[in-house]
């Protein structure tokens, strides 16, 4: 058990609606005593080969501009995803793209909610977002029926699905989702967010080989999380549409993407094995803590087909209550999810870190769980 006493700069937490970076709120001195469960992204990958190689070439990398048309990385890319190059638009992160398609693309949009914040943030304006809240006593899982009723009652027309779902964790499958495109075909756009689509299953439950038959079809990945690189600041969108391409092309700056991250992209080809090694150990990872987190009493754990898990705390304390407790008495920091609209202040997120470290979470959660029940 971690027993650190840490400091915290808690003002920081008011300031932003993700999560603060730790070395911010702890310091870079504690860093080494503090373990990362908002962190969620794959652990296990870049591999150390694959680091070492990158710093004995980063003085050569960083003292080169980055290619204004990245198309051999695009090229790399799109290899490994088995998908058209044309298709393909590197963005510097998710976000980058997100912002652009909000901006550019959409006048109004369906958002199930909870989402991930950017969704709501990077609109034109608030009335932009049509908010299609889900049922908690449903898990939060999103019907794609349902989902296609409303909009099409509300007359909206463009549509958001995060699939696997952010925070919630939900996973849809292939066939509903299938569905859904075609019921949606009239929809101005469709955009969908696969992020974490790689933890779903051994065999990816990705739509990227769709495409070509839908039209009106976006979709958004970071590879912040699946290939465990947030500081390369690397996500792609894809869409067979040539007008929403190069709608998102011209908003894009001449070198978005950095010399490192064009340099990342390239070793994909070589090392696809070891990633998708890598993906599935963290699958059996979070199927481990999974097992774990729902013999706790106290606590609400929703099933989930991510690399993160999202539970609900049903012993009176407020998540992030529970958040400053485990940070400042364990060392271990989770996600405080109560401003996620459409939860309440008593859910927490938290991405599986390895077996080793998630052994820390499981034993001082139960320990909170005992406490409690007194």
């Amino acid at each position: 058990m971690r027993t650190a006493k840490i400091n915290i700069n808690k003002a920081l937490f008011e300031e932003t609606s993700h999560s603060p970076a730790l070395v911010d709120i702890v310091g870079e001195e504690m860093l080494d005593q503090v373990i990362d469960y908002c962190f969620i992204a794959n652990p296990y990958y870049p591999t150390g080969e694959m680091l070492e190689q990158l710093q004995s070439k980063l003085v050569s990398i960083i003292k080169a501009y980055p290619s204004s048309n990245p198309r051999l990385a695009r090229e790399m890319l799109a290899e490994v995803l088995a998908i058209n190059p044309q298709y393909l638009i590197l963005g510097n992160g998710a976000t980058e793209l997100i912002t652009i398609i909000e901006k550019y693309l959409i006048d109004q949009i369906a958002i199930p909610i909870p989402t991930f914040s950017e969704y709501i943030e990077k609109l034109k304006n608030l009335d932009a977002a049509k908010l299609f809240h889900l049922n908690p006593e449903k898990d939060y899982q999103l019907n794609l029926e349902e989902y296609a009723r409303w909009i099409e009652q509300n007359q909206i027309e463009s549509a958001l699905i995060i699939n696997p779902g952010n925070p919630t964790g939900q996973l849809m499958r292939v066939d509903e989702m299938k569905w859904f495109l075609k019921k949606m075909k009239h929809l101005k756009l469709i955009l969908l967010d696969e992020s974490f689509i790689d933890f779903a299953d051994e065999l990816v439950p990705t739509l990227l080989g769709e495409l070509a038959d839908y039209n009106n079809l976006i979709v958004v990945r970071s590879m912040s999380k699946h290939c465990g690189v947030p500081g390369l600041r690397l996500g792609y969108c894809a869409t067979s549409n040539k007008m929403f391409q190069t709608e998102i092309k011209e908003a894009l700056p001449v070198w978005n993407i950095n010399s490192i991250a064009e340099y990342f992209l390239l070793q994909l080809q070589r090392t696809n094995q070891e990633y998708h090694n890598s993906r599935i150990r963290v699958i059996d990872d979070v199927k481990d803590l999974y097992r774990k987190l729902v013999e706790i009493p106290g606590f609400k754990v929703y099933p989930t087909g991510s690399n993160f898990i999202l539970v609900k705390i049903e012993f009176g304390m407020k998540a992030v209550e529970l958040q400053m407790h485990l940070l400042e008495n364990y060392g271990l920091y989770v996600r405080d999810c109560s401003n996620k609209i459409g939860l309440d202040q008593y859910h927490i997120r938290v991405a599986s870190q390895g077996k080793e470290n998630d052994r820390f979470l499981i034993n001082a959660l139960q320990s909170m769980a005992e406490a409690h029940s007194v």
